[in-house]
């Protein structure tokens, strides 16, 4: 399979719109999530690329990067990609979640440069917001909040191919300090959830042993993850984890938070936060269950 790294991609899937749900509408802001899609305009992937059909590329994009791997040899087999990291709003709907997917996934945001170099590098897939707000645009004018599919009602091809493939997925999201249950005076946390209870283990243990304040996601029925239908669940495995990181934590790991700025300012706590989850994939893919005969 040869790499593939695509940014732009029309879908002309108009027989989707048949089957479109009535839309909701909310006035949520950036950077919140709720698992059961109250308050998404758009009931599904589809729905959203057939009914925004010239918006690739300038409201949104899509990202992703398989690698290239062979095994030719007839005498034994070669290990393959078992991991992969997902942002499914990224860009300006859940800001920060881009940067974190390539960072994990072993690519610097600011120019995709591996990092650390010769480290291992994970499979990657990202939908993110590209509307820029901007002062002179009525109150009313379309959001990156519109453009979140809550993660049960994602059917995009790729983005599911690509978990199908996978013996693990970890998906990362935003929200806010008030849904994750974060004491005021201590904003900063990450929910930890998804179908893969080690997997959740070793997020808690190396994402607190990095210093960070962590939330059960079994605590938090709307972040846990825990869905049957959530990409991060189907995998090989049937399971996956995922992580729904608060604001204040989002914008610490970054020195500016802007669309422009994020990929180029991220900082210290972006490291520390980045490095824990690969320590704890590093462990997952040490797992008796990784394997495929």
């Amino acid at each position: 399979m040869a790499t593939s790294h695509t940014t732009r991609r029309t879908v002309l899937s108009a027989f989707a719109a048949a089957t479109a749900a009535p839309l909701l509408t909310s006035a949520w802001g950036a950077g919140e999530a709720h698992a059961s899609g109250i308050g998404d305009t758009y009931r599904s992937s589809t729905d959203l690329y057939t009914k925004l059909p010239d918006g690739e590329g300038t409201e949104y994009a899509r990202r992703y990067k398989r690698h290239e791997m062979t095994d030719n040899d007839i005498r034994r087999s070669f290990p393959y990609n078992r991991t992969m990291i997902m942002a499914m709003h990224g860009g300006g709907i859940e800001p920060g979640t881009s940067e974190l997917c390539l960072g994990i996934a072993g690519y610097d945001p600011g120019g995709l440069a591996v990092r650390p170099a010769g480290g291992p590098v994970y499979d990657y897939w990202m939908f993110e917001g590209l509307r820029k707000p901007s002062k002179s645009q009525p109150k009313d004018a379309p959001s990156n909040r519109e453009l979140h599919v809550t993660a049960k009602n994602c059917d995009d091809h790729v983005a599911l191919s690509m978990a199908a493939s996978s013996l693990n997925v970890l998906s990362l999201h935003g929200c806010t300090a008030e849904q994750a249950g974060a004491p005021a005076k201590r904003p900063e946390a990450v929910v930890i959830g998804g179908r893969n209870t080690a997997f959740q283990r070793y997020l808690t243990e190396e994402l607190r042993g990095a210093g960070f304040q962590t939330v059960d996601g079994a605590t938090k029925p709307d972040l846990n993850g825990d869905h049957v239908d959530n990409p991060c669940n189907r995998t090989m495995l049937g399971k996956g984890g995922q992580l729904e990181i608060t604001t204040e934590l989002r914008k610490s790991m970054f020195d500016g938070f802007t669309l422009k700025e994020r990929p180029t300012s991220t900082n210290d706590t972006f490291r520390r936060f980045t490095d824990a989850c690969r320590a704890a994939i590093a462990r997952l893919e040490a797992g008796p269950d990784q394997v495929i005969l």
